[in-house]
């Protein structure tokens, strides 16, 4: 049985602690869509929590938890997270990533809080954590996939060149910076190759199976249905779906209609 979990109004209804409620019976936690710029709070035995990139699930050692291809993936928030709520004596969580999962660049927060300083008092209020860059890439099909990094070098600088011959025309002409470095960027790609090379699967696959199994899986998503980018008060909106509806689509491998209950 699938239960997909989204909030009626802008976000803080509590989803967190619904997901944390319902994952006792649980096999399966997704996060869907979003990324770092909003968190859902938890207070269990081992204290209180805020999670910004990590499903609800991890506090459960029975759950496997996803990490879906609509989620925005801020790698080194998702490390810090982990690292912290293992630190507070959580055993390490079962989590996969999905390898057509997008990373958040730094040049995608760096873009953000210039488009907010060039905006000034006409701004959205972002968190600048890189969201409206990172989903516009992602629909222009100019983003990095998990599993684009672990081509060969020579297709990543290709696309990497491609990517920067547009990135840098806005650096240099319309917010007066330096050019980013096709080096560099190569080298971040790496780092979080490195960092996510034990949590890389085909969730895809994974969970088209466990609906196949009746397995019980959580879909959870951010913010709430105000915010959606079509249905929201537009344009003080998010960047990605967090209907219900999306929830087959970032996840991955879940039909429509296997969604049997939204809560």
């Amino acid at each position: 049985m699938v239960k997909a979990i989204v909030g009626a109004c802008w976000g803080d209804e509590g989803k967190g602690k619904i997901t944390d409620v319902l994952a006792e019976d649980s096999d399966i936690v997704v996060r869907f869509q979003g990324g770092s710029n909003a968190g859902h709070t938890i207070i269990n035995e081992y204290g209180k929590f805020a999670l910004h990139q990590l499903p609800s699930g991890v506090f459960r050692q029975n759950i496997t938890n996803i990490i879906g291809n609509g989620v925005a993936l801020s790698v080194e928030n998702f490390l810090k997270e982990v690292q912290s709520v293992v630190e507070r004596g959580v055993p390490t969580p079962k989590l996969l990533v999905s390898d057509r999962c997008q990373v958040v660049m730094p040049y995608h927060k760096e873009l953000d809080g210039m488009e907010e300083a060039r905006l000034a008092a006409k701004s959205f209020g972002s968190t600048k954590s890189g969201i409206a860059p990172f989903y516009s890439d992602k629909y222009a099909k100019i983003g990095f996939q998990v599993s684009d990094l672990f081509d060969d070098k020579d297709s990543i600088m290709e696309r990497i060149d491609h990517v920067l011959g547009l990135k840098n025309v806005l650096y240099t002409e319309l917010y007066h910076q330096k050019p980013l470095d096709r080096e560099e960027i190569y080298e971040k790609l790496m780092e979080y190759k490195e960092a996510l090379a034990p949590y890389v699967a085909d969730t895809t696959t994974l969970l088209h199976n466990a609906v196949k199994e009746g397995k019980t899986v959580l879909l959870e998503g951010q913010l709430g249905s105000l915010k959606d980018p079509d249905l929201g008060i537009y344009p003080m909106v998010t960047s990605s779906s967090p209907l219900a509806g999306y929830g087959s689509v970032g996840a991955g491998g879940i039909p429509p209609y296997a969604i049997q209950e939204i809560v």
